[in-house]
């Protein structure tokens, strides 16, 4: 791990466009402190995002870090077609015709593409057009095409523009032809991580799970938090996931917006509690798309995600098309450090269930946090081959660093996700003794170690069996 790099606890990951996916500007924002690269499949082709991708490994070869790369589905984001002039006044109190047959929208007719709406949605639910800013109320169906919605909030509409259905019972796949064909570049690809966008229920995990499995892909599930089915259906959705993402924007648009921030706060909580990593995500500094500051109003967006105990924050066009990529990773890193110093975001390890399978692992990690705070430990340094180790101990929040040691390479760029964990390549199976001199050794020689030091060793015994975790050791730094 390289000291010029930045490093806080709640990680950063940045979306990748126009702004940032060159070589010199993806070494620039990773040393500010990003950890994990986006690569939105809602935006661009394959041959834009291989480059990305080849972009971010020479990154990450050059400057020796270890910058995770996330994949997000498009997933079925709903739109209209293309509208006359590319502007149509929807009048309140009006009746607009929503058609699933192609057409120019115009007058009082509006092209929507969705096949199965007049069968999915039903008389007196809401229909909001362009992020909510417009609001229809369905009123008639006509036909197998065809319904009617009377206006509620009118504007100015414009072509392609996003439509959704809060209320309805969709039908439509949360997995699309689209996104299965993204997976495959996803698969080719070795991506650490791929989320699934407007995930309804656990169903719709266990399908991308099964994709992934058959062909031996061993990339990590994000589940998009961004519908009011999925936070009814939360805690299946978070026990089936490798980790969950609070996707504000379309949540925001499907639900009440003033309940957005508790419901921000009650996916975080569980998440933890779970060991679950959370990203919390969506205008975090819009106002950085075109301002080199934030708003405080932003600042305070961000502080509140780190002090609910989220693992990430994320930026979206900030960083893929905004003017000031660099100085919105910058502002990020110095509003996460200072809110990490100033406030308690530690201690939140859930005692382990006696009848869990893994309950002597999960003990092991239990004290390890709680011992951690009590000896004033510097580090925590732990080995593990599946990286459940690390889940386990960085949902516990402790008040020191976190360093993994793994012989299993996909771990080392994974593990950028998760709250305070930085990962190393060992792979020596001699014995404990020596395990713990080695890892000591090794961060010593990259200055986060110091003699002196307490650090917490856990690992599982005999080294060479690969066993779950069943050892604490307590070390002190050059005795």
């Amino acid at each position: 791990m390289k000291k010029n790099i930045k490093y806080n606890k709640t990680k950063i990951i940045a979306t990748i466009g126009p702004a940032t996916s060159s070589v010199s500007m993806l070494k620039k924002i990773i040393e500010a402190g990003v950890d994990v690269c986006r690569v939105n499949f809602s935006h661009g082709d394959w041959e834009t995002h291989l480059q990305v991708v080849k972009n971010i490994r020479q990154a990450n070869e050059e400057l020796g870090t270890k910058v995770a790369i996330l994949g997000d589905l498009q997933g079925p984001k709903l739109r209209i077609g293309e509208v006359e002039g590319n502007r149509m006044l929807l009048e309140d109190g009006a009746t607009m015709t929503l058609t699933t047959q192609a057409t120019i929208s115009s007058g009082n007719t509006i092209y929507v593409k969705y096949s199965t709406l007049a069968r999915d949605v039903k008389v007196g639910e809401r229909v909001l057009l362009d992020d909510g800013k417009l609001e229809l109320e369905f009123s008639k169906r006509i036909d197998a095409h065809t319904v009617e919605a009377r206006v509620i909030n009118g504007g100015y509409l414009s072509s392609n523009k996003g439509f959704n259905l809060p209320s309805s019972d969709m039908s439509v796949a949360s997995l699309t032809e689209k996104d299965r064909k993204d997976l495959e570049f996803v698969m080719e690809h070795d991506f650490d991580w791929v989320a699934l966008s407007f995930v309804r229920a656990a169903k719709d995990i266990e399908e991308l799970r099964k994709i992934l499995d058959e062909n031996q892909c061993d990339a990590h599930i994000i589940a998009k938090i961004e519908k009011p089915q999925a936070v009814d259906n939360i805690d299946s959705i978070i026990e089936v996931t490798d980790a969950i993402m609070v996707a504000r924007g379309d949540l925001g648009v499907e639900m009440p917006m003033e309940q957005v921030p508790m419901i921000q706060k009650r996916i975080v909580t569980k998440c933890v509690e779970a060991s679950k990593p959370v990203i919390i995500a969506t205008q975090m500094m819009e106002s950085m798309i075109t301002s080199p500051t934030p708003t405080r109003a932003e600042a305070n967006d961000v502080a509140n995600a780190v002090m609910d105990g989220a693992d990430a924050v994320m930026l979206s066009a900030e960083t893929s098309v905004g003017e000031y990529p660099l100085k919105a990773v910058e502002a990020v890193e110095k509003i996460l450090g200072s809110t990490e110093l100033g406030w308690n975001v530690y201690n939140k390890f859930k005692k382990p269930d006696p009848s869990s399978p893994s309950f002597i692992s999960d003990r092991i990690c239990y004290a390890t946090v709680s011992m951690s705070e009590g000896i004033k430990a510097k580090a925590i340094l732990s080995m593990t081959q599946t990286g459940y180790t690390a889940y386990k101990i960085a949902s516990g929040r402790p008040n020191c660093d976190v360093f993994i040691f793994t012989s299993n390479k996909r771990l080392l760029t994974r593990l950028s996700l998760v709250w305070n964990v930085r990962a190393y390549f060992y792979d020596s199976k001699t014995n404990t003794d020596d395990t713990v001199k080695d890892v000591i050794k090794i961060l010593k020689g990259e200055g986060f170690l110091v003699d002196g030091d307490v650090v917490i060793n856990t690992a599982a015994m005999p080294v060479i069996e690969n066993r779950k975790t069943n050892t604490l050791k307590i070390s002190t730094v050059g005795e």
